[in-house]
């Protein structure tokens, strides 16, 4: 440690399961530095203990961020190397880390990446769905109606999505996705990469929601939802923006007067948004 020279901060990559995924490169910087600021310590000292390594660790979560970063960039500030990890994967992609990594730059301070696992790239890879373009959304929000219209209103994206879900709202999730962006969408859920129970499967979403229904099994786990991008002119992604147009403007307007304006913004049949009545989102 020095006086005079800043530390460094370490953004480190680890195993999203098969622990031979940690570069050589991740294991020697975590060896070195002065201090880890981990999600979770304990789950961090069992990945150190398993190659051997030891450090000084220092939780670095949702709940105190805001605070443990002023103190950590005091400490690189004061020539301490920290290195930043989360529980599995790259930080900062849908886990802590992104305030620390803002005050670090902030301060003048060089953060340097340490790449490595992260599952959305590493289920895209596999997915032979477009990977091209692609948006990550991350987790979707846990209340059912936010959730269904975060969907909705992503219906008309023409890039591949990525979502990341838990095992007790994949079938939900799932469900509503094939509500949102309709029978013909193709999508891959990868569930536990790199772990023993690692499954990938494809098909549309609504043969998604049959195999998750038939097998128990493909309820546990963390998942990597990949969906792809709607079809330039697709009859179905048309027919579901004025669903949801007739939905929103039938709050306010008679139900011919919703559906003749609808189809006007979307291009769908006036006649059917009509017809749809109570059906629609």
């Amino acid at each position: 440690m020095s006086d005079s020279t800043p530390g460094r901060l370490h953004v480190v990559a680890t195993p999203i399961g098969n622990l031979g995924d940690l570069s050589p490169r991740a294991l020697e910087t975590l060896r070195s530095v002065d201090a880890i600021a981990a999600e979770d310590t304990r789950h961090t000292q069992k990945l150190l203990a398993a190659f051997g390594a030891r450090a000084t660790l220092i939780a670095l979560h949702d709940h105190n961020e805001a605070a443990q970063s002023a103190q950590l960039v005091a400490r690189m500030l004061a020539g301490a190397d920290i290195a930043l990890v989360s529980d599995a994967g790259t930080p900062l992609i849908s886990d802590p880390g992104f305030r620390l990594v803002c005050a670090a730059r902030e301060a003048g301070i060089v953060v340097t990446p340490v790449p490595g696992a992260c599952a959305a790239i590493a289920a895209l890879s596999v997915a032979g769905i477009a990977s091209d373009r692609f948006v990550f959304e991350g987790f979707l929000p846990n209340k059912a109606t936010a959730r269904r219209e975060r969907l909705e209103a992503l219906a008309a994206e023409l890039r591949t999505l990525i979502f990341y879900e838990s095992s007790h709202r994949i079938a939900a999730t799932l469900e509503d996705a094939a509500a949102a962006f309709g029978p013909q969408r193709h999508a891959v859920l990868a569930r536990e990469l790199t772990k023993r129970f690692e499954t990938v499967l494809d098909g549309t979403l609504p043969e998604l929601v049959e195999r998750l229904a038939q097998d128990a099994d493909q309820h546990r786990g963390e998942f990597v939802l990949i969906v792809e991008g709607a079809p330039e002119g697709d009859d179905d992604t048309v027919l579901v923006l004025g669903r949801r147009a007739f939905s929103l403007l039938r709050e306010h307007l008679p139900p011919s007067q919703a559906a003749r304006l609808a189809a006007e913004i979307s291009g769908a049949p006036r006649k059917r948004l009509y017809a749809m009545g109570d059906e629609a989102p």
